[in-house]
């Protein structure tokens, strides 16, 4: 693998991820890929798309999931702490600053702006596909498999149809994909986790499912009465993104910590921000009639929410490195990987062109984005400028 990283250096580059990595979870990666894989070379494709697969599996937020073992990787534990304080930070002081009045997203300007970042995710996800379809599904068999994975995507949206679509990849990697040859590329990174690490992180993320609700009970205390609620909602979700939304509505507002406008105008609000939709947390946990309120409670929230999926990501890390150089493991993840390109390319359509692309105006300006990454090799901050220049000037024509 390439050289060892410094903490600096991964919170740096998150950093730029996180005030620029708009449009949701499928988004994120397209931008990671571009700018961790493609240019800084942090880990090659195949790397990658193990990594994205594996997350896809475990609950918690996938892409959040990803960019920690990424920081991981680079620069160890302190370095996916980087990553993830990096990532998240500013969309989650965004969203605190709205819960306390300071909405920074209305008017045609604002509007133009938001529609111009939903058109560039386009183009991210798409430049995504394109590189890893190029690298992962080289032949007949997994390009049929992508194409089954982006189908079944389609059809059955949300976690089921991913896990479903990654469910198949996997079964045809274990039938068909046996003899297939390894892409040439770089060896596989390790995450320097230990066994008995791992353990205890698995061990900590089941003592605090089941024990949390107990001593908020015993205490009665709001501040671990919220913790509890966000951390359960992180741990039982699969996927991450907008599929979290359900069982935050049923902690919050159904117990009437939070009211119904209140939520939808924070959902609102945590779309118009980069970053990812978890940091929902942040507002929800300021607002919540529950717990401390304003940035302490964000912050709990916000903790609480991450910390299982980082906990069963790191429990599992140290079993993963050793099984994935089985031969039937990498036949099997060879199918998955071309499943993780069907899953993009079925994102791609659904919900994020279809949400963007809505007219000839967008089309082009997702065309010329889509061009300046590819042909042009431009950074993909400078592209979500032209972005949100583009999408002003087609609001005010």
């Amino acid at each position: 693998m390439t050289r060892a990283g410094t903490v600096s250096e991964v919170f740096l580059a998150f950093l730029r991820l996180g005030v620029t990595s708009f449009g949701g979870p499928i988004a994120h990666l397209g931008y990671f890929r571009d700018d961790l894989v493609s240019r800084r070379r942090w880990m090659d494709d195949r790397a990658y798309a193990d990594l994205v697969a594996l997350c896809q599996f475990l609950p918690g937020p996938a892409s959040s999931q990803v960019g920690f073992a990424m920081g991981l990787q680079r620069a160890g534990f302190l370095g996916a702490v980087a990553a993830f304080l990096a990532f998240t930070l500013p969309s989650a002081v965004l969203l605190v600053a709205f819960a306390a009045g300071a909405s920074l997203f209305g008017g045609p300007v604002g509007d133009g702006i938001l529609d111009g970042l939903k058109i560039v995710a386009v183009a991210i996800v798409a430049q995504a596909v394109w590189g890893m379809a190029r690298s992962l599904t080289p032949d007949a068999p997994r390009a049929g498999v992508a194409v089954v994975a982006a189908a079944l995507a389609i059809f059955a949206p949300g976690s089921v149809g991913q896990v479903g679509a990654l469910a198949i990849g996997i079964v045809a990697g274990l039938v068909l994909l046996r003899g297939a040859a390894e892409q040439p590329g770089e060896s596989l990174p390790s995450f320097g986790v230990s066994r008995a690490v791992g353990i205890g992180c698995l061990a900590v993320a089941a003592l605090a499912l089941v024990g949390l609700p107990v001593l908020a009970a015993a205490t009665g205390s709001g501040v671990i009465t919220l913790a509890d609620a966000f951390f359960r909602s992180g741990a039982l979700v699969f996927g991450g993104g907008h599929v979290v939304l359900p069982l935050l509505q049923a902690e919050v507002v159904q117990t009437g910590w939070v009211s119904p406008d209140a939520f939808l105008a924070g959902y609102g609000a945590a779309q118009a921000v980069p970053g990812p939709l978890f940091t929902f947390a942040a507002y929800l946990g300021s607002v919540s009639a529950v717990g401390p309120g304003g940035i302490v409670g964000a912050a709990v929230a916000l903790a609480a929410i991450f910390l299982p999926g980082f906990l069963i990501l790191v429990g599992v890390l140290p079993f993963w490195d050793a099984l994935r150089e089985r031969p039937w493991v990498r036949a099997a993840m060879r199918g998955a990987n071309a499943a993780v390109v069907g899953i993009l390319g079925a994102a791609l359509y659904s919900p994020v062109f279809t949400t963007a692309v809505t007219g000839p105006g967008p089309f082009v300006l997702a065309l010329v984005g889509f061009v300046l990454l590819t042909a042009f090799r431009i950074p993909a901050w400078i592209v979500v400028i032209v972005g949100a220049v583009g999408g002003v000037l087609l609001a005010l024509v």
